[in-house]
């Protein structure tokens, strides 16, 4: 999966959510997606921008996670996933994503 694919099956889900009031980007595989959640209605793009909360991981280990067949907590203790920031944010990740 490349990350353009990557970026709209994100992005297909954070629209059918309210926004989470906060910026999280995904590092995957060295490319970026920036989530931003602190206007009316989460933005999602590829823009390598500053943001609260900095998750980085493989396209494996991430559709992994994505559908639920690896154990977030696991995979950051693990090292297959790395949080950089606000792990506040990381938490609303779960609900994000779960629409």
């Amino acid at each position: 999966m490349n990350i353009s694919e990557v970026t709209e099956m994100i992005r297909a889900q954070a629209q059918k959510n309210a926004p989470f009031g906060a910026t999280l980007k995904f590092q995957i595989d060295g490319e970026f997606i920036f989530l931003d959640g602190n206007g009316p209605e989460n933005i999602i793009s590829n823009e390598d921008k500053e943001a609260d909360c900095m998750i980085s991981t493989t396209s494996e280990h991430f559709q992994k996670l994505f559908k639920g067949e690896l154990n977030p907590m696991m995979a950051v203790m693990t090292g297959k996933v790395k949080v950089k920031g606000d792990m506040g944010v990381a938490m609303k990740l779960k609900s994000l994503m779960e629409g």
